[in-house]
């Protein structure tokens, strides 16, 4: 089968690299089509997804009854700007609060965005208080948290920092699954603790077992907000329908967006009543958040994932996975460790010491692609996956082979 249509003048990588702006080093195809688990490019290959659009497309690609809501909104309604009441909207963010700790939803169109509000949430509640002193974020090392200024002076990693000084005041860094750190850096300038429970970006890295427990008990002492980012470990991935689930506590302030309306741009901030007393009229807004399409979209999938069923189902295929690249570890050496939760997976590799032994994570992501399978790198080290959560065991068999094969050849 080839899709390329050979008179079509508009060749996609071609006006890419010329149009675009070249801040993403991407892969050699241009994808045309998806369906569940399967992305096909221009030439008519198919692809096993491991990534779902970096912790996106949770139900797959094109999930039929996201289809068809997406459809019937487009039918019906797509913009009336939130001067107004949508139903969309109200029934998603009812949904929202039901299943969770808040009681108040905030739309944006992106997680930097959703972060972004968290982060003015945090400083004006306590400066609608008068206490204006009480504006500093205490955010860790490696963690990730968006692009934008705010979110780029939060997140904890030079790297993606560089060119951009000076950054906005008023954020501290301090080393993840250290409580100690914590502790040392809290005074009564900070008003809030924001965290991933497992860090994405940097590296797939777990909260321990204990230490979100003790982050809580810190902040209730110290009368301090604790915000989590599920950007990217929420909407089931970590196998409950929000990662802080899996250690029995709660925040005072939530993020998400990726997953939540299975590829339509959204984020959405979560606080309890109290908290979002920081946010009057006027305070805070946006022109495309919350919009209908997106809003519908993410209604059905919301119903769909917190199943228990379906969340049962996460836990049992992330294990079954997680085993299985364990088992990769011993057999071949330069495996060094495989972490994370539900289908939130890192395998840390040795990249060599030299000349033509060094095998860093690119070798690993270009050859499965070559090999029809979408995985992705991160820190250099890491080979990440975050499959669709509808996955089976077979394709993880599938993906597994080919690891094995290539760990076999270097």
């Amino acid at each position: 089968m080839n899709i390329k249509n050979e008179d079509d003048p508009m060749n996609p990588i071609e006006n890419t690299s010329q149009f675009v702006f070249q801040t993403y080093l991407r892969q050699g195809k241009a994808f045309v089509r998806g369906e569940g688990t399967t992305l096909i490019d221009e030439d008519g290959k198919t692809y096993t997804d491991f990534l779902a659009g970096i912790a996106v497309c949770n139900l797959g690609h094109c999930h039929p009854i996201i289809t068809r809501a997406i459809e019937r909104q487009a039918r019906t309604l797509v913009h009336v700007s939130n001067l107004f009441y949508t139903v969309p909207q109200a029934s998603l963010a009812a949904a929202l609060v039901e299943k969770s700790f808040a009681d108040r939803v905030f739309f944006s169109n992106s997680g930097a965005e959703a972060n972004e509000a968290a982060i003015k949430l945090a400083r004006r509640y306590f400066q609608s208080k008068g206490n204006k002193n009480r504006y500093k974020i205490i955010t860790m090392e490696q963690s990730f948290h968006g692009r934008t200024m705010a979110t780029l002076s939060a997140t904890g990693q030079d790297k993606i920092k560089e060119g951009f000084y000076p950054l906005l005041e008023g954020f501290i860094h301090v080393p993840f699954n250290d409580i100690d750190a914590l502790k040392a850096a809290m005074d009564d300038t900070v008003a809030a603790v924001m965290l991933e429970p497992i860090q994405g970006e940097g590296g797939v890295i777990p909260a321990d077992p204990d230490y979100l427990v003790k982050v809580r008990t810190l902040c209730n002492e110290t009368g301090t907000l604790l915000i989590f980012d599920e950007i990217q470990t929420g909407m089931g991935r970590c196998g409950t329908l929000f990662a802080h689930e899996g250690y029995n506590i709660t925040p005072d302030i939530m993020t998400l967006a990726k997953a939540l309306a299975n590829g339509l741009p959204i984020g959405a901030m979560l606080a309890t009543q109290e908290v979002a007393k920081g946010f009057d009229l006027g305070s805070h807004g946006t022109t495309f958040g919350g919009s209908p399409i997106a809003t519908a979209a993410a209604l059905e999938v919301v119903n769909i994932i917190s199943d228990e069923a379906f969340l049962s189902g996460v836990n049992e295929k992330g294990a079954y996975f997680r085993g299985k690249l364990l088992e990769l570890k011993e057999k071949h050496s330069r495996i060094l460790d495989v972490r994370g939760k539900g289908l939130l997976v890192g395998m840390e590799i040795d990249t060599g010491t030299g000349g033509d032994e060094d095998k860093d994570a690119g070798f690993f992501v270009a050859n499965s692609f070559e090999r029809g399978f979408i995985i992705n790198g991160i820190q250099g080290k890491i080979l990440r996956f975050a499959p669709p959560l509808i996955i089976d065991k077979t394709e993880i068999d599938r993906l597994v082979a080919v690891l094995d094969s290539l760990f076999s050849a270097i």
